[in-house]
C-alpha cells in the first residue's frame, strides 16, 4: 500500500501546504501591521473630551422620587421580577414587599450573601438607589447577578412603584 512514491507525494503535499500558509502569513503581516507602512494617509483629529465635557449636574434624588412615575416604575420592575416578588414570598432573591425602609438583609428565611449580611442600616430610597445602580460596586461580593440601572429616573420610578404596591 505505501511505497516510496506515495510517501514522497505526502511529504510534498505537506511541504506545499506549509509554504502556502507561510506565504499567507507574510501577506497578512504586510497588510495589517502598521509599522510596515511609512505613515498614515490621513489623521483624524479628536477634540479633547475633558475640555468640552459639560459639568455633570448633581441630581437631587428626593426630587426625582417626588416626581417619579409609578407606571414607568412598573415597567422597569419587570427586570427585577425575574428574581424578586412583591407578594411576600421569596424567589431567587428576597421579596421586595415593604423593602423601602426595611433593615438590610432582614427577610426571614432568605439566605443572604455575606456582602449584604455585613451591611448595616436600612434600605432607604437613597440606599436602594445606590444598590440598584451598581449592585457589585455597592456591595462587592454580592450574589445578585444584575448589571444595574444607570438612569437615576428609572431607579426613582422603580422605588416609587415598590412603595406603592407594598403592604
Amino acid at each position: 500500500m505505501f511505497d516510496t512514491m506515495t510517501i514522497t507525494k505526502v511529504a510534498g503535499a505537506v511541504c506545499g501546504a506549509l509554504l502556502i500558509f507561510l506565504l499567507g502569513k507574510w501577506a497578512a503581516e504586510g497588510l495589517y501591521h502598521a509599522e510596515t507602512h511609512a505613515e498614515a494617509a490621513y489623521v483624524i483629529e479628536v477634540a479633547d473630551s475633558a475640555a468640552e465635557a459639560e459639568p455633570v449636574e448633581e441630581v437631587n434624588f428626593d426630587e426625582l422620587l417626588a416626581s417619579a412615575d409609578i407606571e414607568s416604575g412598573a415597567g422597569v420592575f419587570r427586570k427585577c421580577s425575574a428574581c424578586h416578588k412583591l407578594d411576600g414570598s421569596n424567589g431567587t432573591g428576597p421579596h421586595l414587599d415593604g423593602a423601602v425602609n426595611r433593615d438590610i438583609a432582614s427577610v426571614e428565611g432568605f439566605n443572604y450573601s455575606s456582602a449584604l449580611n455585613d451591611l448595616e442600616g436600612a434600605w432607604t430610597p437613597e440606599e436602594i438607589s445606590g444598590f440598584i445602580e451598581n449592585p457589585r460596586g455597592y456591595a462587592p461580593g454580592t450574589t445578585m447577578g444584575f448589571a444595574g440601572l444607570p438612569k437615576p429616573q428609572d431607579r426613582a420610578d422603580v422605588i416609587a412603584y415598590i412603595q406603592s404596591v407594598s403592604n
